[in-house]
């Protein structure tokens, strides 16, 4: 065969090679794009709770807060949902919430089909070192709270201590109530203490903040610290609140609540009183329980479009009209608390130094 006619014959095949290499190129760009298209709308698909059931793990027992706001989320969220998913409550109470927190973090998968619903103080176990904590708080999916849980501290009017200043000046201090060393009424006092120099003689043993009421009625206590929202909607004290038979001194949350008019925070008494920062940063640890409100988890590692998903579902049930109207009627406190503002809180309270953490000790564990 002529040289030239070689020549044609090499460059027909090497033409037919270089198609053949571009064909299996695009065949399989198309593959590869099929394959991540298919995996984007099943990753879409995830996020559609059409026939699903939703398991919403309440960390207490029947009957108290946790559990009866939880319930009336179970009842409207999955309206807001993709697919409108049936929310089915279920108890899982136990070391103020820990065992429904362990059960959330650890045996819960992260594809939205169960939620947590926790007491606020839950990580408390965790920065104290007990191995009862099988999670990290800040690992959380944190989905939002219905409300926050600052806390007050109330005193009869006819009392010696009138003030603060007449507190910190009294030869002997008032006898305030609390549940046990884990409650609002028992750790609030022991913070006053540590932070602004008062001192209070704090009696415990009470089987519930309806037996402090009744002891501060008979003149056996002067005074008891509990969260805001019980304080001014809840009969006895609301009722004493509005005829002045009780005053509240001092709230612990970083900003004012309107409800109880001009009482200070203790965050700007200890701005006025320049408390160190060490006593500061244990007063935030210890009493961001009511910071966290009653908050609503998911198990952590779950996809971003699913946590958004849930989380704009969340939001929108906070403001529909039926959400709001049951609220009220109940007399449950609404004032969200958003899920960023729980995440970075967790962050916070769980990063905290060495020396913090040792005062968060001492107040939680005496």
């Amino acid at each position: 065969m002529p040289r030239f006619m070689c020549k044609i014959a090499e460059a027909r095949q090497m033409k037919n090679i270089l198609t053949l290499k571009s064909f299996l190129f695009c065949l399989l760009a198309m593959i590869t794009f099929g394959i991540a298209a298919s995996t984007d709308l099943a990753a879409q698909g995830e996020t559609d709770f059409k026939g699903k059931t939703i398991r919403l793990i309440i960390g207490t027992s029947t009957g108290g807060g946790v559990d009866l706001y939880a319930r009336v989320v179970a009842q409207f969220l999955g309206r807001h949902l993709p697919g409108e998913p049936v929310l089915v409550p279920q108890n899982m109470p136990g070391a103020s919430s820990v065992v429904a927190a362990n059960y959330v973090y650890n045996m819960a998968k992260p594809d939205g089909l169960i939620l947590g619903a926790l007491q606020g103080g839950a990580f408390f176990d965790q920065i104290l070192g007990h191995d009862t904590a099988k999670f990290d708080w800040a690992r959380f999916t944190w989905i939002g709270s219905p409300e926050r849980l600052e806390a007050q501290l109330y005193v009869r009017a006819d009392s010696p201590y009138k003030t603060l200043e007449d507190i910190r000046r009294a030869a002997e201090p008032p006898r305030c109530g609390g549940a046990g060393t884990g409650a609002t009424g028992y750790f609030v006092p022991k913070v006053l203490e540590e932070t602004l120099g008062l001192k209070f003689k704090t009696v415990t043993g009470y089987q519930s903040g309806g037996e402090i009421d009744i002891a501060v009625e008979r003149g056996e206590l002067h005074c008891r610290a509990f969260d805001i929202g019980s304080f001014v909607g809840r009969d006895p004290t609301r009722t004493w609140f509005k005829n002045g038979f009780v005053k509240s001194l001092i709230q612990t949350g970083k900003r004012r609540d309107a409800r109880l008019g001009d009482v200070p925070t203790l965050y700007e008494l200890m701005d006025k009183q320049k408390t160190p920062d060490a006593l500061r940063r244990m007063a935030t640890v210890v009493l961001s329980s009511g910071g966290f409100g009653r908050p609503m988890v998911a198990p952590p590692g779950m996809a971003a479009d699913l946590a958004r998903t849930i989380r704009t579902g969340y939001e929108k049930m906070l403001k529909d009209p039926e959400f709001i109207a049951e609220v009220k009627k109940r007399r449950y406190d609404l004032e969200p608390v958003s899920w960023d503002e729980m995440q970075n809180l967790a962050k916070e309270v769980t990063g905290q130094p060495a020396d913090v953490m040792e005062r968060v000790k001492k107040i939680l564990e005496n």
